[in-house]
């Protein structure tokens, strides 16, 4: 049986400071663990520390994410270190190393507080997405049972490139505009997990991370002098920074938006800049990736142990 996202995140403490989780191939991208399911799970981990061995800091949520993708991780086992870095009235930070075969894969810091007892100075910043994406909310009721059939502004997404090879594309069901994105190299879309379970605070790394990929909306479009489909490419993320604005409601969200969009991809090298709000339309996070695009036989490479290599 397939493992929901949060079962697939789940961490089990080893002591006061290990955690250990245990990644799936049905979440996986080839041969790796997807990106954002490997952010949720250090979310998941950090959330537990705060939980458990830092109970007494009252500093249950996280508000901001750094990670750095060292080297590829892979399915199987892993087990997560964490080191506080500085327990403080308002904030805490802790450092978190990922590893598997005795390495460390991932490394991390996490910056807690308690969202639920904030207070002080909010403005209005007159921002909004721009261009405008269609018309928000969607109508969720009619998606989630008519799906392909869409409602007026948005349709399923049912075919997605190269899915033999990423597993994790159908653990979350994408909706996206039904008369096409707004621009080339933007992505507005609707996720509603496949398993039909709701997102959570830790599952917004696995949102952060899950959307098609830009490369094949501006290959064609006219900008690059490219012609026919876009050939596979892996993505691999070298850093994702998550900036979470506010929490989900406590029995989660069934569904969320997510608009991306790169300024540079150059030599091999993007960013990308992606926003995640409400079915309301409120932001509840940000996040901003680095990312290599590289041949997708990288991702099923041999493993070089005790070498730096990705």
């Amino acid at each position: 049986m397939v493992p929901t996202l949060a079962e697939a995140t789940a961490v089990r403490a080893i002591d006061s400071h290990t955690y250990a989780v245990d990644f799936d191939p049905e979440w996986c991208v080839g041969s790796v663990p997807h990106g954002g399911m490997v952010t949720s799970a250090i979310l998941s981990a950090t959330t537990t520390h705060f939980r458990t061995t830092l109970a007494a800091q009252n500093q249950p949520h996280t508000i901001s994410l750094h990670v750095d993708f060292l080297r590829r991780t892979q399915g199987g086992p892993a087990t997560l270190t964490i080191r506080e870095v500085k327990l403080g009235r308002q904030t805490s930070i802790v450092h978190v190393a990922l590893s598997q075969n005795g390495r460390d894969e991932v490394v991390a810091h996490a910056t807690h507080s308690n969202m639920d007892v904030e207070s002080g100075l909010s403005l209005h910043t007159g921002w909004s997405l721009h261009p405008p994406p269609p018309p928000l909310p969607a109508d969720f009721a009619t998606l989630a049972t008519t799906g392909a059939s869409g409602d007026a502004n948005w349709v399923e997404e049912t075919s997605r490139p190269f899915a033999e090879s990423r597993k994790v594309c159908n653990r979350v069901r994408t909706f996206l505009p039904r008369g096409g994105q707004v621009m080339p190299g933007i992505v507005d879309e609707w996720l509603r997990l496949e398993s039909g379970d709701k997102f959570t605070n830790e599952s917004l790394g696995l949102a952060s991370d899950m959307f098609p990929s830009v490369i094949t909306d501006l290959w064609g479009c006219g900008l690059n002098g490219k012609e026919g489909d876009a050939p596979p490419f892996w993505h691999p993320t070298v850093l994702l920074n998550l900036d979470i604005k506010r929490l989900l409601p406590p029995g989660g969200a069934e569904w969320l938006f997510v608009r991306v969009r790169p300024k540079c991809l150059r030599n091999g090298r993007m960013d990308l800049e992606v926003v995640i709000l409400d079915q309301a339309g409120e932001v509840l996070a940000l996040s901003h990736h680095v990312v290599l695009v590289v041949s997708p036989e990288r991702n099923l490479a041999a493993r070089r142990v005790g070498q730096n290599k990705i």
